[in-house]
Order: structure tokens, then sequence, then C-alpha cells
């Protein structure tokens, strides 16, 4: 949780928000992989690609 407080104080502090959709965008990625690799969802996750 320490690197998502600085992420978001750097953000803050640069005014680099439109940092923001970027990381949420590969955040979700990142975690529609896990799932379609290991889990009984992995046919419907591959069929959204």
């Amino acid at each position: 949780m320490d690197i998502l407080k600085d992420l978001w104080l750097f953000m803050k502090e640069r005014k680099k928000f439109w940092l923001f959709p970027i990381i949420i965008i590969l955040l979700v990625l990142g975690v529609l992989i896990v799932f379609g690799g290991s889990s009984a969802l992995a046919p419907f996750v591959y069929s959204l690609f």
C-alpha cells in the first residue's frame, strides 16, 4: 500500500492526474490476465478480447 500512497502523492504534487486512468486500465488488464490464466472464467475473459 506504500507504493499506492507514494504514487498518489507524486500525482498530486506534480499535477499529473492524467496518469490515473492509465494506471487503472493497467491494473484492470493485470487482473484479467491473472483470472484468465488460472480460473474457470478463462473462456469468458478470452471472449472479451
